[in-house]
C-alpha cells in the first residue's frame, strides 16, 4: 500500500510538470509572442500583414522579435501608419525582415558573423563577436525563446530593410 501511496505522490508532482512542459512546448511562434505579454504590437502587426498563418506554420523560423518598447522607440505615428491596410504589403515586408528560414540557435552563432537571408529577401546583418549578440542594429535582450515551429530572439529596437 505505501508503495501504491508513494507511486500516486509522484504522479501527482510529476503529471502537472511533464503537461506544463508539453503545453509549453506545443505553443508555436505566434502563440509563444501573444502569451509573452511583451509583443502585443508585434502581434497586432502579424495580424494586420496577414502572416498569422505562415508563422503558425510547420516552419522552422528564427524570429528576431521587437518588444513592445521597441515599436514605441520609432517616430511617432509609425506604427499606426503600418498597420492602415492600404500599407500591408509594406507591413509584410517590416515583418517577414524579422523573419530567417530555418532555426537558428545562439551557440549556433557565437563568436561568429553572418548574413542570413531573411523571408523578405534581402540579408540581416548577425554579429555575434563582441560578447552579445547584433542584428543590425537592434541588441538581442533574450535569445533562445523556443516554439513549436522555430525560435524567438527578442530584440530592444525594430529593424529596417535596406
Amino acid at each position: 500500500m505505501s508503495r501504491l501511496i508513494a507511486l500516486a505522490k509522484t504522479a501527482a508532482v510529476a503529471l502537472p510538470l511533464a503537461l506544463a512542459a508539453h503545453a509549453a512546448n506545443a505553443a508555436d511562434i505566434v502563440d509563444t509572442a501573444a502569451s509573452a505579454g511583451q509583443f502585443n504590437t508585434l502581434v497586432a502587426a502579424v495580424k494586420a500583414a496577414g502572416l498569422v498563418d505562415t508563422l503558425k506554420g510547420p516552419g522552422p523560423y528564427t524570429v528576431f522579435a521587437p518588444t513592445d518598447a521597441a515599436f514605441a522607440k520609432l517616430p511617432k505615428g509609425t506604427v499606426e501608419d503600418l498597420l492602415k491596410p492600404e500599407n500591408k504589403g509594406k507591413l509584410q515586408a517590416l515583418l517577414t525582415y524579422h523573419v530567417v528560414p530555418g532555426k537558428v540557435m545562439a551557440a549556433d552563432v557565437t563568436g561568429k558573423m553572418a548574413q542570413p537571408k531573411t523571408v523578405q529577401g534581402t540579408t540581416v546583418d548577425i554579429d555575434a563577436t563582441k560578447g552579445g549578440v547584433m542584428v543590425d542594429a537592434a541588441k538581442v535582450v533574450k535569445a533562445d525563446v523556443v516554439a513549436s515551429n522555430g525560435v524567438i530572439h527578442v530584440i530592444d529596437s525594430v529593424i529596417m530593410p535596406n
